[in-house]
């Protein structure tokens, strides 16, 4: 199967391809949204950290963290 675009579902770790990226919807933005985007584990203290985060930034401490 040959096309111009790879197939989202099927890369095979390393860089993740710009066509899979994705940027926040419009939802809201909840502690572990923010502790993965950081590459961080969840873990009691990480969710403290986002819930803070969350808290003094809004949002936007999404969109800080992703590319």
């Amino acid at each position: 199967m040959s096309t111009s675009q790879p197939d989202a579902s099927r890369w095979a770790g390393g860089c993740t391809p710009d066509n899979v990226l994705h940027a926040r919807t419009g939802t809201d933005v909840s502690p572990e949204d923010i502790v993965l985007a950081a590459g961080r584990d969840i873990t009691p203290r990480n969710l403290e950290w986002a819930k803070r985060k969350i808290e003094t930034e809004g949002p936007a401490a999404l969109d800080k963290l992703l590319p």
